[in-house]
């Protein structure tokens, strides 16, 4: 059970909602947003999220004992500077690796770029970002805590990983949640002072150095090895015709 008194308490969060269900947590967020909310930083948090989105046209599985969560901050939150945007996902896999890898100390906690934080090359947690016509933004994170992947589909099962399934025992998730938090405090403020300090953290995360990534963007594919992550969040990828910077687009693929 999510103890919203504590997190308001002990968190940068002004203002908290719990739900049993929802459709996707960074839809309520959006509503909110058009509803005028003032009390900003808003927390969405749900048990069970029967339309979560994932980047593109992926869905996000949310099983039973999962955390599913949106924020909705103020740019001024995030980022002062409008080319800070594209750090915006970085700074939050940043945390929320930070907040897994003391819960799975015998595992490899790291990032796939641009979204993904992955133990042991399954993937714990995604991030959504959405930024609203007013440029506030909404954080959406799904993270794999304390659900199993018994129940998860099919096409799931050598991909994914949870918390729960990778250390062999539940958490509390209030604990996981509370932590999460200070920790993206932490990764936005560094964000509006030393953004360059994401990219670096992200760039020592990144489990993706060395390999071969396919690149998909729109209709064109790009295949190179990767270099790691620049000092403004791109994607460094060595190509036939040398190292490139990406700054969108879906990895489909590596080798």
């Amino acid at each position: 059970m999510i103890d919203v008194v504590r997190i308001l308490r002990e968190t940068f969060v002004a203002r908290a909602e719990h739900h049993p269900t929802l459709g996707s947590t960074n839809d309520r967020a959006a509503q909110c947003a058009s509803q005028g909310v003032k009390e900003l930083p808003l927390l969405i948090v749900v048990d069970e999220q029967t339309a979560g989105r994932g980047r593109g046209a992926n869905r996000w599985w949310t099983g039973r004992g999962a955390l599913a969560m949106s924020l909705l901050v103020d740019v001024e939150t995030v980022a002062i500077e409008r080319n800070c945007s594209p750090l915006v996902a970085l700074a939050a896999a940043v945390a929320v690796a930070d907040a897994v890898a003391p819960l799975l100390p015998s595992r490899t906690v790291g990032l796939n770029w641009p979204n993904d934080v992955m133990a042991d090359s399954r993937k714990l947690a995604g991030i959504l970002i959405e930024v609203l016509a007013d440029r506030r933004h909404v954080i959406g994170i799904g993270l794999n805590a304390n659900n199993t992947l018994a129940d998860a589909p099919a096409e799931l099962q050598s991909t994914a990983g949870t918390i729960r399934d990778l250390s062999g025992k539940t958490h509390d998730q209030t604990d996981i949640l509370v932590d999460l938090l200070k920790r993206l405090k932490q990764a936005f403020s560094e964000l509006r002072q030393e953004p360059a300090n994401i990219a670096a953290r992200a760039d020592a995360l990144c489990l993706q150095r060395g390999r071969t990534l396919a690149l998909q963007l729109g209709d064109r594919c790009v295949t190179g090895r990767c270099r790691g992550i620049a000092h403004d969040g791109a994607l460094l990828l060595e190509t036939s015709v040398g190292v490139e910077a990406f700054y969108s687009g879906c990895v489909n693929d590596f080798i």
